[in-house]
């Protein structure tokens, strides 16, 4: 079974806002890209629709993507799940698919490994998909497949662009 290769770690964090001061001025890491209020479409959390609302910023550290997330919502989300176990901090790994046909393939790789989707949606539109799955055997790893195809690729190719070379100015976008 292959999973794919790592390309992010993301971190569920009470506070964006504080979270990027820590990231930029103490682990050197930017430029942050911030977006507040993402609203994916057709949102589901353990096998119900939610409205998913939540604030994101990524940067690249290396060729390593960094997510932090501040959960919005006020329905059930599985970034609550942690904040109310009192486990902010990494949250996910990611692996990234380049097609529809990948993300699937990836998806019934985890259900065959044991692991269950947990929450997904998509932003924007079906290139945009991204789907948590968490293994009830394993507490704490959570794996996150995210399809990295059309404005969304550009954008984290953008983002990764940025960073090379990165002196500190500008450090949030």
């Amino acid at each position: 079974m292959n999973i794919g290769e790592i390309h992010q770690i993301g971190y569920v964090v009470n506070d964006i806002d504080k979270a990027l001061d820590y990231w930029v001025n103490v682990m050197g890491v930017g430029p942050w890209f911030l977006t507040r209020e993402i609203k994916p479409m057709n949102a589901q959390y353990r096998g119900k629709p939610c409205e998913l609302n939540f604030s994101a910023a990524v940067a690249n550290w290396g060729d390593m993507q960094i997510e932090l997330i501040q959960d919005n919502s006020v329905c059930p989300t599985l970034y609550q799940e942690v904040v109310q176990a009192n486990h902010t901090g990494i949250h996910h790994i990611a692996v990234w698919t380049k097609s529809a046909e990948e993300f699937d393939e990836v998806g019934e790789n985890l259900k065959k490994a044991g692991f269950e989707f947990a929450m997904g949606g998509a932003i924007r539109d079906v290139a945009g998909r991204f789907a948590y799955y968490d293994n009830p055997e394993h507490p704490g790893t959570i794996v996150e497949v995210s399809a990295v195809i059309g404005a969304k690729g550009e954008r984290f190719k953008y983002i990764a662009e940025c960073s090379k070379d990165w002196d500190g100015k500008d450090p949030i976008r």
